[in-house]
């Protein structure tokens, strides 16, 4: 080990080393990143301008939004620079402090989804007493506890990270300083950070999973004996948004932390990745808007306003 460098930055090998695609690259996630920011921008704009939405279910898309904002600039800023840089470097210390950041936001997003599925299932499997079980202060304390529990998950796999040493080689193949790419490089043991970092994620990441699950299993079976057609329709229709958002973030990145390592390559790593981390914040804010009849209605009138003002 004292005859050994020890590695000060990081080069990310990213998804491509040749020029042209890389340009290619930085466009299609240029664009990306632009339609992630407008487009939760102005869900939290709507969310706000419109007292209609001043809902507890709009109150946690509000959160979630931010969450996503969060989310995709944590990896695609730096992203977008390696697109247009010779050389790719990260420093070791920038590496973990964007696996902290990339940590805490996937934790947040995941109970801010789970306290969003309590929240239907409180509407629509309880709907007498749902503006007590839904009061504000109850959503403070459940979009807090999202946050706290994101920190905490994130502070733990990262006092464990600043245990590893790292002596070469300091090239990742990845795009972004996520835990497992950040594990390869090391130098020392990383059965403790591997066996944390599963510990937590299935505490975690089941905990949020069953919550959510039990939630949808309840509105599914009261969404099963509405008598009506059209009542069964409308109860389903305010939920079936938040199913297509969670079953798009949980599957890519269950699959990516439980497949084999016989399974695992560069290329599926980075799908997946891409998927979770970046795909998933576009996504958000289009299924919620494309499928949600209130948030259309309210952005047609604030547009409306605007096209009056003009």
């Amino acid at each position: 080990m004292k005859n050994q460098t020890t590695v000060t930055e990081f080069i990310l090998l990213g998804l491509s080393s040749d020029p042209q695609k890389q340009i290619l690259l930085f466009l299609v996630f240029l664009i990306i990143y632009l339609i992630t920011l407008g487009s939760n921008i102005v869900i939290m704009v709507v969310i706000r301008a419109d007292s209609h939405l001043h809902t507890p279910m709009y109150f946690f898309l509000f959160h979630l939004s931010f969450v996503d904002i969060c989310y995709a600039s944590v990896t695609l800023p730096k992203m977008l620079m390696n697109f247009l840089e010779e050389h790719k470097t990260i420093s070791v210390y920038g590496c973990i402090a964007q696996m902290f950041l990339f940590i805490l936001s996937a934790g947040a997003e995941i109970f801010i989804l789970s306290a969003m599925a309590y929240d239907r299932y409180a509407a629509i499997c309880d709907p007498s007493h749902y503006v007590q079980t839904m009061s504000k202060v109850i959503c403070v304390q459940l979009v807090s506890g999202a946050w706290t529990m994101g920190f905490f998950y994130a502070l733990i796999n990262t006092v464990f990270a600043l245990t590893l040493q790292f002596c070469g080689p300091n090239q990742i193949s990845h795009f972004s300083c996520e835990l497992l790419p950040l594990l390869q490089p090391s130098c020392t043991d990383t059965l403790i950070n591997e066996v944390v970092l599963l510990t937590f994620a299935v505490v975690f990441g089941s905990s949020s999973f069953i919550l959510t699950l039990i939630s949808f299993i309840h509105i599914i079976s009261t969404i099963l004996r509405i008598r009506s057609a059209e009542g069964r329709h409308k109860a389903f229709s305010t939920c079936s948004s938040h199913l297509i958002v969670v079953g798009l973030l949980y599957v890519t990145a269950f699959l990516q932390y439980t497949k084999p390592s016989s399974v695992s390559s560069v290329v599926l790593d980075e799908i997946f990745s891409i998927q979770y981390s970046i795909l998933t914040s576009m996504l958000n804010p289009i299924v919620y808007s494309l499928k949600n009849k209130e948030m259309k209605i309210a952005l047609r009138n604030i547009l409306g306003k605007f096209r009056f003002l003009s």
